[in-house]
């Protein structure tokens, strides 16, 4: 693997990923973030809705079952630029490869845009996105956020 070509992980036997925002169960994936994922800890429905609505979702679903088991969407503008959030694996699956394929998978659905970069935010999951290619910013400073809430 070379910084210009980041491994390519496929999922574990019995899964499927998705980007049919038809197939994600938006209560399940409301339930997860809003109870379980410390940066949407009591995130209302209407806004977890309003953000699917605007965001391209991936789903990680067991081929059997159909029953989803991860989650991510991403915010872009198809050209530029692109954010990687909500990422969630439900616990029963994790530590089995889906949320390093679900972050690879999300990467090379977009790497046809062209996009100059996707950004992310986690407190705990470095490892996970690394493995993918992602690195901490090099010059963090360059950035700026304007808190709203």
């Amino acid at each position: 693997m070379t910084d210009t070509q980041p491994a390519t992980f496929t999922l574990p036997d019995g899964f499927e990923i998705s980007h049919d925002a038809s197939r994600i169960d938006a209560a399940r994936v409301h339930r997860w973030l809003s109870t379980d994922a410390y940066w949407a800890m009591g995130r209302a429905r209407e806004h977890q809705d309003r953000a699917m609505a605007g965001s391209l979702n991936f789903g990680v679903y067991e081929a059997a079952s159909g029953e989803q088991v991860a989650y991510a969407r991403v915010v872009t503008d198809h050209a530029t630029f692109a954010w990687l959030c909500d990422v969630y694996v439900d616990r029963a699956v994790r530590g089995k490869n889906v949320g390093t394929a679900l972050v690879a998978a999300v990467r090379d659905h977009l790497e046809p845009f062209g996009l100059r970069r996707i950004m992310l935010a986690t407190h705990d999951a470095h490892g996970v996105y690394e493995k993918a290619g992602f690195a901490p910013l090099a010059e963090p400073g360059h950035w700026m956020m304007l808190s709203l809430r």
